[in-house]
C-alpha cells in the first residue's frame, strides 16, 4: 500500500507517492509547534463539522421534499411509480454539467474506490465538488456522502489556515487538511473511531508518522462529534450518524456460523467485483459524451427503482440513495421481505450502484453496507445462520470487497451492532479476510514500467532513504523546526491511494 496525504479528492493519475520520516518523530510530539498544531486542529474542527452538518441536513431535507412532499403538493396521494424518472434525469444533467464545466471535475470518480491521497482540493474546486455531491445525494443516485465530506473538510481546513497565514508550509497544510477530513465525517460512520480508522488505513501511514497525524485528526474528530451532537440538540435535525437500533442479542459463534463466514466471504467477491467492473466498464463510455450519457445513466437507475417497486410493492427509495438512513429501518422490518424480494433488491440496487459509480460523484461505502446487510438477511432464511450474524458478516464482506480496507470493514460491521459487536467479531473477521484475499487475488496487478519498477522508493521501509536523495533529505530534516509534521507528497504535489 502506498502512503499518501490525507484528505485528497482530486484525480491525479500516475503519480508516485513518497513518505519522508522526520529524524525524531517523538521529539516533534513534545515540541511547542506541535502543541500549536493541536490547538489549530481543534479550532478547525468547529467550522468544518458545522459545514458538514448543515450539508447533510440540507441533503436530507431536500430528499424528503423531492420524493415525499412534492408529489403530494402536486395532487398525488403518494409518490407515483414513475416519479424517480424526473429527479434522476435532473441529477444526470446537473452532475454532468458540473464535471464538464467547473474546476475539479466534481472530485474523483468513485469507480476507482475510496481515495484520500491526492492532496486537498483547492478553494476554486470546492464549489464543483459540493454541487456534484449535492445533486448526486439529493436526487436519488446510489452513492454516499463520505467522500465529498472528506474533500470538503480538507479543502475548508486548508482554506482556513491560508486565511490566517498565507505562507503556511505545505506539509502543515496537509495535516490541517487531514484534521478537517476527520472532523467532517466524525459521526457519519457511527463513531469518530470508525472514521479515523478509515482515513488512516486508506492513507497507508504507519508507525510514528501515523501517530503524528492521528492525534490532531482524533482531536478534530472529537470536536466535530461534539458539534454534531450540539447542533442536533439546537436544531433537532438529527446527528446523521449510522446506527442500527433494536437488534436481537446473539449468542456465541458456532461451527455452523463459522462455515457461513467462509461462505459469505466467498459470495461477496463476485457481487462486489461485478459492481465495480460495471462501473469501470461504463465509465469511459459515460466520460466520452458526459453531458448526453450521464442523464441516460440516471434514467437507468430510475428504471431499476421503478422495476423493483412495481414487482414488490415496496418503495423506490429501497433501491435509490446510498442506504445510509434506510439501513436501520430495513433491518428492523426485514421480516416483511420475502426471499424473492430480497434477491430482487440486491440485483436492482447492485446494478444501480454500478451505474452510479460510472459517472456520478459520491462515496462507495454506504451502498456496500446496505447490500451486505440485504445479503445477510436473505441468507438468514437458510439453516444455521442467525439474522444478526448474517447481517454483520455480509456488511463486513461487502465493505472489504468495495473499499479494500479490511480493518475498517471489520470495525464497520462490529461497531454498528453495539454490545453484540464483540460476540460476532470473530465471524466478521473470517468473512472479511476470506473476501479480501480472494478479491485481491482476482484483481489485476497495475502495470509498472521497467524504469519505474527499478527506481528505489524513498521512505518505503520505516523511513529509509535513498543515497541519491540525501541532499534533499537533509534539507527536509532541517525544515522540521518550522514544520512539525512531514506527510507523503507526490512528485507533482499529489499522491494517490491505489485500490
Amino acid at each position: 500500500m502506498t502512503a499518501a496525504p490525507l484528505g485528497g479528492y482530486t484525480r491525479a493519475e500516475g503519480t508516485a507517492a513518497q513518505v519522508t520520516m522526520p529524524s525524531d518523530p517523538l521529539a516533534l510530539l513534545r515540541s511547542k509547534s506541535y502543541v500549536a498544531l493541536l490547538v489549530l486542529a481543534a479550532i478547525i474542527g468547529v467550522p468544518v463539522s458545522a459545514a458538514a452538518y448543515f450539508f447533510l441536513a440540507l441533503v436530507s431535507k431536500l430528499q424528503g421534499w423531492i420524493f415525499t412532499d412534492l408529489p403530494k403538493d402536486l395532487g398525488f396521494h403518494a409518490e407515483p411509480l414513475w416519479w424517480p424518472i424526473l429527479p434522476l434525469l435532473l441529477a444526470g444533467v446537473l452532475v454532468s454539467l458540473t464535471i464538464r464545466y467547473l474546476p475539479g471535475q466534481g472530485g474523483h470518480s468513485p469507480a476507482d474506490g475510496f481515495k484520500v491521497g491526492a492532496g486537498p482540493p483547492s478553494p476554486v474546486e470546492l464549489p464543483g465538488i459540493v454541487l456534484a455531491a449535492f445533486a448526486t445525494l439529493s436526487l436519488g443516485v446510489v452513492l454516499g456522502p463520505e467522500a465529498p465530506l472528506i474533500a470538503l473538510g480538507a479543502g475548508l481546513g486548508v482554506f482556513a489556515i491560508r486565511l490566517v497565514k498565507r505562507d503556511t508550509p505545505a506539509r502543515t497544510q496537509a495535516v490541517v487538511a487531514a484534521a478537517g477530513s476527520f472532523a467532517a465525517i466524525s459521526t457519519l460512520l457511527g463513531s469518530p473511531l470508525t472514521g479515523a480508522f478509515l482515513l488512516m488505513e486508506a492513507s497507508g501511514l504507519a508507525g510514528s508518522m501515523m501517530e503524528l497525524v492521528l492525534i490532531p485528526g482524533l482531536l478534530a474528530a472529537g470536536v466535530g462529534s461534539l458539534m454534531f451532537i450540539g447542533l442536533d440538540a439546537w436544531t433537532g435535525l438529527g446527528t446523521f450518524s449510522l446506527a442500527i437500533p433494536g437488534l436481537p442479542h446473539v449468542g456465541s459463534p458456532t461451527a455452523a456460523e463459522f462455515l457461513w463466514a467462509l461462505a459469505i466471504g466467498v459470495m461477496a467477491v463476485p457481487l462486489g467485483s461485478g459492481i465495480r467492473w460495471l462501473g469501470l466498464f461504463l465509465r469511459p463510455h459515460v466520460e466520452r459524451r458526459m453531458v448526453l450519457v450521464t442523464p441516460v445513466a440516471g434514467l437507468a437507475i430510475a428504471g431499476l427503482a421503478i422495476a423493483f417497486a412495481a414487482a414488490t410493492g415496496k418503495g423506490s427509495s429501497e433501491v435509490l440513495f446510498s442506504g445510509q438512513s434506510a439501513l436501520g429501518p430495513f433491518i428492523s422490518n426485514s421480516a416483511s421481505y420475502t426471499v424473492g424480494a430480497l434477491l430482487l433488491l440486491i440485483a436492482c440496487k447492485g446494478v444501480a450502484y454500478g451505474v452510479s459509480l460510472s459517472g456520478f460523484r459520491g462515496g462507495p461505502t454506504f451502498p456496500a453496507l446496505f447490500l451486505g446487510a440485504a445479503g445477510g438477511v436473505a441468507l438468514s432464511h437458510l439453516p444455521g445462520l442467525p439474522l444478526v450474524d448474517g447481517i454483520a458478516m455480509g456488511i463486513g464482506a461487502m465493505s472489504v470487497v468495495m473499499l479494500r480496507l479490511p480493518l475498517t470493514s471489520v470495525l464497520l460491521a462490529t461497531l454498528l451492532l453495539a454490545s453484540d459487536g464483540l460476540a460476532v467479531m470473530p465471524l466478521v473477521i473470517v468473512a472479511v479476510v476470506v473476501a479480501y484475499v480472494i478479491s485481491a487475488r482476482l484483481t489485476p496487478s497495475p502495470a509498472v514500467s521497467a524504469p519505474e519498477a527499478s527506481r528505489p522508493v524513498r521512505g518505503a521501509a520505516l523511513g529509509g532513504k535513498d543515497r541519491a536523495d540525501e541532499p534533499e533529505d537533509r534539507d527536509e530534516d532541517a525544515d522540521q523546526a518550522e514544520d512539525p509534521v512531514t506527510l507523503a507528497e507526490g512528485h507533482d504535489g499529489h499522491g494517490e491511494q491505489q485500490g
